[in-house]
């Protein structure tokens, strides 16, 4: 079941008694279980028909006999188990779920972590109770998703804009959402969000940020590159060497991609380095330009020293600050 399926479902009152809600990324997870604890019962019904558990707090039995007993003065009881992953006995609880009762919706939350499919409790599972997966978004996916969320509050995107958020954030979908509410709540609907609305109310710059390190460098800017280096030393939390690295070999691989599909048009260009549309294509023309496929090979190994060194490998005592400069000397010099 999808979450637009399960929230559908939700929204027209078709409870089901036994609701396990998992996967990678908690941000749907969260969305389902909130929605339950403010939809299912009134504000009067809650007090004695609603009950938030956590896996590290409770057991099996404890949470079988909450759930075994009857609503007063209401349809419905509600038990969510938060942190369901924490629960050492959590498998204990197939018997209720094969016989769950059925006035009581009991809601699993599983997060970060696949559960073990091959016990009985997750064949009891699959059998008995409502089943949603929230997957964690590629970083290909971001762009639209961020798109979607912002068309959903009435606002438009700069494509540029949306790349800076994608770069900036990575794919933590409550992170970006958090952020992304900062927009809505300042801007009126209708805007078209463009990277210096961005810079003013997430505060990401749209001048001092990866995505422009990995273009200055695309297009051997090298005072430009110093620069954004330097804002990026004097502001070591916001700038992690391990995500700079990370984010410059994602683009150099992509290079290299297309360094092997020479010939092909923009739109098979675009579909192979999984681009969503052909406007960030010209950041990757003009680095193939400027590094051709043998210095692109040379660019990655690079990278890959520097992603170990940035981990302990090989280096005691360089700080990652320097560890960062030489990097971008080594790639632009090299």
């Amino acid at each position: 079941m999808t979450y637009q399926e399960l929230i559908k479902s939700l929204k027209n009152k078709e409870y089901k008694p036994v609701y396990f809600l998992h996967g990678d990324e908690a941000y749907y997870i969260d969305k389902v279980s909130n929605y339950l604890e403010k939809s299912v019962l009134s504000e009067g019904e809650r007090a004695f028909n609603q009950l938030v558990l956590y896996g590290k707090d409770t057991d099996a039995k404890s949470l079988i006999d909450t759930a075994s007993r009857y609503p007063m003065m209401a349809p419905h009881q509600l038990v969510v188990l938060k942190e369901a992953q924490d629960m050492r006995s959590l498998n204990d609880l197939q018997l209720y779920i094969e016989k769950a009762v059925p006035t009581t919706i009991l809601v699993i939350c599983f997060k970060y972590k696949k559960f073990d499919k091959r016990t009985k409790f997750a064949k009891a599972i699959v059998k008995h109770a409502v089943v949603f997966e929230s997957k964690k978004l590629y970083d290909n996916k971001m762009p639209d998703w961020i798109q979607t969320y912002l068309k959903g509050k009435k606002l438009q995107i700069e494509p540029a804009a949306t790349a800076l958020i994608a770069e900036y954030l990575g794919t933590d979908l409550s992170k970006v959402a958090n952020e992304l509410d900062k927009l809505s709540i300042n801007l009126p609907a209708g805007t078209m969000v463009n990277p210096a609305l961005v810079q003013e109310h997430i505060g990401i710059s749209k001048d001092y940020n990866v995505f422009e390190l990995q273009n200055a460098l695309g297009s051997r800017n090298i005072p430009k590159a110093q620069r954004i280096v330097n804002y990026f030393i004097s502001n070591p939390k916001n700038n992690p060497l391990v995500v700079v690295v990370s984010t410059l070999y994602n683009f150099f691989s992509k290079v290299y991609i297309a360094h092997s599909l020479r010939g092909s048009s923009d739109r098979e260009l675009s579909t192979a380095l999984g681009l969503r549309s052909d406007f960030f294509l010209k950041d990757y023309k003009q680095a193939m330009r400027n590094f051709n496929k043998p210095r692109t090979e040379k660019v990655i190994a690079v990278l890959r020293e520097y992603d170990l060194k940035s981990k302990g490998v090989d280096n005691v005592s360089t700080p990652p600050g320097e560890l960062m400069r030489e990097l971008v000397l080594k790639i632009l010099m090299g």
